[in-house]
């Protein structure tokens, strides 16, 4: 069987035909990629815009070098590097890698840099993301300017990083950790994406293949239906949704910068992808940092968001769908965890969050409700799931098992019944 990442491989999938990318990829202009079109189109589709123009992204200028990067982290920089070929990870420093990717021909080697997070180096002034980005980032927004003293957890570095990879660099399908949504601007160079939608059943595949002892002989593409693939040339800015499942191939060497974030727009796909990192046993250093905590301070501050909704200006069902979602997840943390300090912040009170959040749901449903025309609202609790539907659908999600119908005329309250989710 061929290994993912040789030689052999990558010759292979250079040849392979793919699904057409346009049934997925959506090509919009800078100055349109608002909160506003987000709110009203969601972000389910990875999303490519082709110039940086209105974008407010701001990146260092083409010609900017290796060697400048190395100026800017400083040469005793340690991050680690993946060798291509074994698909494994080795640590480098900034001043080897300089000479790696700038002096060495020919390279014995084929090895590839993701994971380089600059925020705290000379090289942050130097970017700055999109201002989509900078608008919905839960770090963003919600993130404390300040922390307790000695808490035990500290802002997660996830929003700038530096990719470098030298011609037929390839990583292996996966999804973004904690279900994050990623920025992804092509510098120099050029990337290969190989997109597969993150239905149901491709993570439930995804996930079996991960767990897999044949896992680095078997191309996920070939274990679903599609696999769609997009090039990404200097100058594109690619925005990747929650839990999209992909791969990545470098067919020159190449200069990226990126970030990772949370936002509303998905919020149980990426507790979802965080519920299976989980199951996975993934190691520490690959999950999202200080991932709980941001979620809790993220509750928080879409409770106040939620009480400021309006009869005339209702919250958007993805919003009702995710918050539903999130209420029973936080709960079944204070019950499993036992809300730990490094978990927790502790300026927050997660069972009153809970308590709040839940009776916010409850009346921003109400709300809801009086929009919707039609007699009739039918109301389900049926697989994990809780439907809410009418003229408009809502779809509110819980763990909770348990199964009927029941029916009620729309001057009646449903709150002892969003209550119990």
């Amino acid at each position: 069987a061929i290994q993912s990442g040789t030689v052999a491989f990558i010759h292979k999938l250079k040849e392979r035909e793919f699904a057409n990318i346009d049934d997925i990829l959506l090509r919009i202009r800078g100055v349109d990629l608002t909160v506003d079109y987000l709110e009203e189109h969601g972000f389910d589709l990875p999303i490519l815009v082709e110039t940086k123009d209105d974008l407010g992204l701001r990146v260092p200028p083409p010609n900017f070098k290796i060697s400048d990067i190395e100026r800017c982290v400083g040469p005793m920089r340690e991050f680690d590097v993946i060798d291509v070929s074994r698909q494994d990870d080795i640590k480098m420093r900034m001043r080897e890698w300089t000479e790696y990717y700038e002096v060495v021909r020919p390279r014995k080697k084929v090895l590839n840099v993701i994971s380089l997070e600059f925020s705290d180096t000379e090289l942050s002034k130097y970017v700055t993301p999109p201002k989509i980005v900078r608008e919905i980032d839960w770090i963003e927004v919600y993130w404390p300017e300040e922390l307790p003293p000695d808490c035990l957890y500290s802002k997660p570095q996830v929003q700038k990083y530096c990719l470098m990879g030298v011609k037929d660099s390839y990583t292996d399908f996966h999804v973004d950790f904690g279900g994050t949504s990623v920025w992804y601007h092509v510098l120099r160079g050029e990337k290969v994406f190989y997109f597969i939608k993150p239905t149901s059943l491709n993570l439930m595949k995804y996930e079996q293949w991960v767990s897999s002892a044949t896992q680095s002989e078997t191309f996920f593409g070939d274990l679903v239906d599609d696999c769609y693939t997009c090039s990404i040339r200097p100058g594109n800015t690619l925005f990747i949704p929650t839990g999209w499942i992909h791969a990545v191939l470098t067919p020159e060497d190449s200069l990226v910068f990126g970030g990772n974030f949370l936002q509303r727009y998905n919020i149980s796909q990426q507790l979802q992808v965080y519920e299976l990192e989980l199951r996975l046993d993934t190691p520490l250093k690959f999950l999202h940092p200080s991932y709980e905590c941001l979620t809790w301070y993220a509750a928080q501050g879409l409770l106040y968001e939620l009480q400021g909704y309006t009869k005339e200006l209702p919250p958007p069902l993805n919003l009702l769908n995710g918050l539903a979602y999130l209420v029973v997840v936080l709960s079944s943390w204070v019950k499993s965890r036992q809300t730990s300090k490094d978990k927790v912040p502790e300026t927050l009170d997660p069972v009153v969050i809970i308590q709040q959040l839940t009776k916010a749901l409850a009346v921003a449903v109400m709300k809801f409700r009086s929009s919707i025309s039609g007699d009739k609202l039918q109301f389900e609790i049926n697989k994990n799931v809780v439907v809410l539907t009418g003229s408009k659908s809502l779809q509110l999600t819980s763990n909770k098992r348990r199964h009927g119908v029941l029916e009620k005329k729309r001057s009646k309250g449903l709150f002892n019944k969003v209550k119990s989710v």
